[in-house]
């Protein structure tokens, strides 16, 4: 036996982009290096501008029928999703952990992402209740007001928290009946993947949550321009990028709800998950209806 024999190489994980329910490689074949201290972690897939037009149209080829599952599926198929990452704590605890979190910080964002799925998915039959309303008029009319999901919405993970960060960013439009388009943290795009497998193995629909990781200042604007998006979720702090991506986004009016400055620990708080943000991506539609006389 040779002395060779007992040594192998390690299976090193590649990270690819989630889009339309398939993990698949950049077109452009970009990737980026990402670093564990002095030694070589990975390399993950740089979205380009085509990636990114071509998760739209996954998203946009989804979203009609996602908003017309019964909102109990909707909330069954989320709480699914919890499980699937309850399934993958510990790999999701050493990517967190790979981003330059402690042990004790990498197991209570984990944990807080997990229940703030569990609490999304308990609103998918409930929100709509509390934003809906009959109105007062003058006239043999009834008049209501229902919430209706405005379509694909483009948001963007902030940096830090990764993972509390990706959940509280992505699951409010997703709850309101949207399609979702999400760039993941640029510090730590691994975690992201690994949470676009646990939506991979639940039961969401493919193209109803795609994930990119690459570059803000090369996806944003193409993104904020493309006239098939609806709507923006900007959950990192920067008023640079926000400025343009409003501006770039006015030509076919998008709604650009955007999430405070928080600092890490902010994000776990209570009021970053709310149901005004499911509110921010729905639109209200008003009905008349006659009353006889």
């Amino acid at each position: 036996m040779s002395k060779h024999d007992d040594v192998r190489l390690d299976v090193r994980k590649m990270y690819k982009l989630y889009i339309g329910g398939a993990f698949v490689r950049s077109e452009s074949g970009r990737s980026d290096p990402l670093w564990d201290g002095k030694e070589f972690g990975a390399n993950v897939a740089r979205a380009s501008r085509k990636d990114a037009r071509d998760a739209v149209v996954a998203a946009r080829a989804a979203q009609s029928k996602w908003s017309k599952t019964a909102p109990g599926t909707r909330g069954l198929i989320l709480y699914r999703l919890a499980e699937m990452m309850e399934a993958r704590r510990a790999e999701l605890l050493e990517r967190v952990r790979e981003g330059g979190v402690s042990q004790g910080e990498a197991e209570r964002e984990v944990a807080a992402a997990i229940d703030r799925t569990v609490w999304y998915a308990g609103w998918c039959d409930k929100f709509n209740a509390l934003l809906s309303t009959r109105n007062p008029v003058g006239g043999p009319h009834f008049n209501f007001s229902t919430a209706e999901p405005m379509g694909v919405v483009a948001a963007f993970a902030p940096d830090r928290p990764a993972l509390l960060g990706l959940v509280s960013t992505l699951l409010p439009p997703i709850v309101a009946g949207n399609a979702v388009v999400l760039l993941a943290s640029e510090h730590d795009p691994r975690t992201a993947i690994v949470f676009a497998e646990a939506l991979a193995t639940s039961d969401l629909p493919g193209g109803v949550a795609n994930v990119l990781t690459g570059l803000r200042s090369e996806i944003a604007p193409v993104l904020a321009k493309h006239m098939d998006v609806n709507a923006v979720s900007f959950g990192q702090h920067d008023d640079e990028l926000l400025t343009a991506i409003r501006h770039d986004g006015a030509e076919n009016l998008k709604r650009t709800h955007a999430a405070p400055a928080r600092t890490r620990d902010a994000w776990f708080d209570a009021d970053a998950q709310s149901l005004d943000e499911i509110e921010a991506f729905c639109e209200i539609k008003t009905i008349w209806h006659p009353a006889g006389v």
